[in-house]
């Protein structure tokens, strides 16, 4: 299995509609969305997606089993192929509101939310957390939330292989910081064997994701996903043996023009969606003008596709995965 990491304020929906035309296969993850704007918020705002999204994810942030039951049942009525609990996000707004990494000091909690949730939907649901927190030993922190949820109901298990660090390390320090420990994760796996169990954490390449699944059942890529989207044109050759939906990311943006007209008609900026785009070439002559005339003409108000065309215009044809790479 291989998937793209849910990352707040980046995988929104137009990212993830770009994302799926660079890959069949990989299952994509909405940004986490707590539970209290799910059930108080506009849930059409937040949670509506195109059709060409699946399969998706919707990741859940809460701590309450009965809320996060009523987020699952919304979640599924929307039609999210899965529902994934957030216990790996360090922010100081997570742990404030007692959800996210804090919650591997209360793996009882996490099982009694997934227990909640599995009662409530027929799909899928998930954990995605760290391998400790502070001060916490890897080898029994991780041990204890991964048997506890798996009892609960939970149908497999995304691990981050750092440790969250809530106290002395900001959150953008606990993406690099704490040291990877991704044998932690091979021995979970090893464990555990009739648990799906996917790897996350400074995997930056398609060919380190191969390794791993040497090891373990899946791999989610975050960041190198997102600002090197070029990189998803290889994952259904290389880890499926199936052809890529298009060849080259000329040939992908094109095909996302319709989708970009249809936003635009509705109201959408069209720098909400070619924000994503910005990393969409590497190592190709005009790659810095393409990302150059985003920001500048991209983001004007009434900007519409024919500037895009015009962005693309710029960078040379030379784009596919394997001289991208």
């Amino acid at each position: 299995m291989f998937s793209v990491a849910p990352m707040m304020d980046w995988t929104d929906r137009h990212c993830r509609v770009f994302h799926r035309l660079l890959s069949r296969r990989a299952r994509l993850y909405t940004e986490m969305l707590t539970t209290g704007a799910i059930i108080h918020g506009d849930r059409e705002r937040l949670l509506s997606f195109d059709a060409s999204e699946h399969p998706v994810a919707l990741q859940l942030g809460g701590s309450n089993p009965r809320d996060l039951a009523e987020s699952a049942r919304i979640g599924e009525g929307f039609g999210y192929d899965e529902i994934n609990m957030n216990v790996g996000c360090p922010s100081d707004r997570v742990k404030g509101g007692n959800f996210g990494a804090c919650l591997m000091a209360e793996p009882q909690l996490v099982a009694d939310c997934v227990a909640a949730m599995k009662q409530a939907v027929k799909i899928p649901v998930t954990v995605k957390c760290r391998i400790g927190i502070d001060d916490q030993d890897p080898e029994i922190a991780l041990d204890t939330l991964s048997r506890s949820v798996i009892a609960a109901g939970a149908d497999a298990l995304v691990v981050h292989a750092r440790k969250a660090w809530l106290n002395g390390l900001s959150p953008k320090e606990n993406r690099d910081i704490p040291p990877l420990n991704y044998d932690r994760v091979y021995r979970l796996k090893a464990a555990m064997p009739h648990v799906p169990i996917s790897i996350n954490g400074g995997i930056a390449t398609i060919a380190d994701a191969k390794t791993h699944l040497d090891h373990v059942d899946g791999v989610m890529l975050g960041r190198a996903a997102y600002q090197e989207p070029w990189r998803l044109l290889s994952v259904d050759p290389e880890l499926f043996g199936e052809a890529a939906p298009h060849t080259t990311m000329h040939d992908a943006i094109e095909a996302l023009m319709p989708y970009i007209e249809r936003e635009l008609a509705a109201g959408t900026r069209l720098h909400s969606i070619t924000r994503h785009l910005v990393g969409a070439f590497h190592g190709v002559p005009g790659a810095r003008a393409f990302r150059r005339y985003l920001a500048e003409v991209c983001t004007k108000p009434g900007a519409g596709t024919e500037s895009l065309r015009d962005a693309l215009r710029i960078v040379g044809q030379r784009t596919d995965a394997s001289i991208a790479a």
